[in-house]
């Protein structure tokens, strides 16, 4: 029987480092976490936050409590606050998702900044990165899974492909063309915050959105509502992260000199345009699952308007925004 560490050898693994800019990377991503998400999400910091970056040949691993045996034990790095281990790439290098990956343990796969599609900048990457933790912390409070069981939106699947493929009616016209409607109405009342126009933008939004859940009923209603809660408020996320780091963080000057670095309030600037386009040009029919991302995103920002203190709700009223919205319109 070969040695393991023969093997590794023969495998041309044992010298595998974790390259550099990506180290500054995920180092950033830690300490901006550490600095802003309590301020974002109540208790967020309270979850746990194992990332594997995925590169073209190698995988590694950090900040997780207990690898499998398929990965080495490389030193520990304290940029990182943590060991890193690695093994020969599984995953695709533009993978990005959160799930029990390793271990068992919910676990954040992605790929480098230069692989995503479409390629990131660095802070739009750990932004990215962020959105990712976010699930992090949805899945891991109490009780999550068995209410997500309660669902019964998986009609069979174990392997959880229900949240990408559920066959939520897309193309219907009736549906689509009310959902269209009211990603333009999100649109008017989000360029109206602030302005003495906001409210009478809101009411019409409000009704619209009221109107359209008329439309949707049992397994659609409960799995539209679930992706919106889940998707859509890490699309959210994103944004008050980058303004939250705006506000409140320095970025390191390692992290800095990266020719890639761009500041946060560009970036948030960047993820609020991004919601906007793509409510503003919204065809359900083609966008299909990735409407959530916007349409909830705009929800939750429209929710920081009329009901600021709708987070300390979020989870109890799980898995939908709905409840969340004051009564009575205004």
């Amino acid at each position: 029987m070969v040695p393991r560490s023969t093997l590794l050898l023969v495998l041309g693994l044992s010298t595998r480092q974790l390259p550099e800019r990506d180290r500054i990377r995920l180092a950033e991503a830690f300490r901006l976490a550490d600095a802003v998400q309590d301020r974002v999400w109540p208790e967020w910091s309270s979850s746990p936050f194992p990332v594997l970056l995925v590169t073209p040949e190698t995988e590694f691993l950090v900040r997780h409590p207990a690898p499998s045996a398929d990965f080495a034990a490389g030193p520990y790095d304290s940029l990182l606050g943590s060991r890193v281990y690695w093994r020969r790439r599984v995953f695709p290098p533009t993978f990005q998702a959160t799930f029990p990956a390793v271990g068992g343990i919910s676990t954040i796969v992605i790929g480098e900044a230069e692989n995503a599609r479409p390629k990131e900048n660095s802070t739009r990457w750990i932004l990215t990165l962020m959105h990712e933790h976010f699930h992090q912390w949805q899945e891991s409070r109490p009780g999550y899974q068995a209410a997500v069981n309660r669902l019964r939106l998986a009609h069979g699947d174990s392997t959880g492909m229900w949240m990408l493929d559920f066959p939520f009616p897309y193309t219907d016209s009736t549906i689509a063309r009310s959902f269209d409607e009211l990603c333009r109405l999100r649109v008017r009342a989000l360029l109206a915050r602030g302005t003495a126009h906001f409210l009478a933008a809101y009411d019409s939004y409000d009704a619209a959105r009221r109107s359209f859940w008329g439309l949707v009923f049992g397994d659609d209603a409960r799995y539209l509502a679930f992706q919106l809660w889940k998707e859509g408020v890490a699309r959210y996320t994103e944004y008050a992260v980058a303004r939250a780091a705006a506000a409140w963080y320095a970025a390191s000057p390692r992290y800095r000199s990266l020719e890639d670095f761009t500041p946060f309030d560009v970036e948030a600037q960047n993820v609020l345009r991004q919601i906007l386009d793509e409510l503003s040009s919204m065809k359900l029919a083609k966008a299909k699952r990735i409407s959530v991302y916007p349409a909830g995103a705009s929800d939750a920002l429209l929710l920081d308007e009329r009901r600021p203190n709708w987070k300390a709700a979020y989870i109890r009223e799980r898995f939908s925004l709905e409840p969340l919205f004051p009564r009575g319109g205004r």
